[in-house]
């Protein structure tokens, strides 16, 4: 099936995240991933998308979040930086957004993922869609997904067809359980990416707004890039 080519977490919601050599997974997915989101005063979350849980925040994708410990740490688009755990940083991330009232707030009793614990892409499904977006800068990162899969340069959407299996990686075992639904934040500029306003409609019009999948941890443990990637169930010989 491949490799694992990088690891990413968020840790908060809808901004730039930091790449890893190694992440812990349980069952909601990379620990501290998404952990954290801005919440307006309605309750609701910031997000690409609205919904009955999430608000639209242009701007969002601007900031980037890394943690310090547990501490998420928040650079601004400006490049100020500021800690989670310091009292202004709330009301600076309001008035850079231009929302007042949101503040910082940590994930309670309902995950902050949109759809499901872990999203993933592969190498060859970029490909695939490089060959449909000429022109465009494409790699996981338009796609905020945890785990890219090195598959070889061959323009497939290769994880599509391991909906409905259960897949190893490293001490991991994940379900792919659907494709993932895409929001205009595939086509926004930000972590050394230009805007590709096209991206989205490109992507309803030849794959019904839907690239990547979503899956959930049946069982947990760490993921390393280099790790390979098996169908449960088929020895490493015989890996898809």
């Amino acid at each position: 099936m491949g490799v694992v080519a990088a690891v990413w977490r968020y840790p908060v919601k809808s901004m730039a995240g930091e790449q890893l050599t190694e992440a812990t997974l349980g069952e909601r997915g990379l620990d501290g991933d998404r952990l954290y989101a801005v919440r307006d005063p309605a309750g609701k979350f910031g997000s690409g998308k609205n919904s009955r849980r999430f608000r639209r925040m242009p701007g969002l994708h601007a900031f980037a979040a890394r943690y310090d410990g547990d501490v998420p740490v928040v650079t601004f688009p400006d490049g100020r930086v500021f800690r989670g755990d310091a009292a202004q940083v709330h009301a600076e991330i309001a008035a850079e957004l231009g929302f007042p009232g949101v503040e910082l707030a940590k994930e309670a009793e309902v995950p902050h993922h949109d759809e499901a614990a872990v999203h993933l892409v592969t190498t060859s499904s970029l490909a695939w869609l490089a060959e449909r977006a000429p022109g465009v800068a494409l790699d996981e990162r338009r796609f905020r997904a945890n785990l890219l899969l090195d598959t070889g340069p061959a323009p497939e959407l290769a994880e599509e067809a391991w909906v409905g299996k259960r897949v190893r990686i490293g001490e991991v075992e994940l379900e792919i359980l659907r494709k993932a639904v895409r929001c205009v934040m595939v086509g926004l500029p930000g972590e050394g990416l230009q805007a590709a306003p096209g991206l989205l409609k490109t992507i309803s019009d030849t794959n019904g707004l839907t690239f990547g999948v979503q899956t959930r941890v049946v069982r947990g443990g760490t993921i390393r890039v280099g790790d390979g990637v098996h169908e449960v169930g088929c020895s490493a010989a015989h890996s898809l």
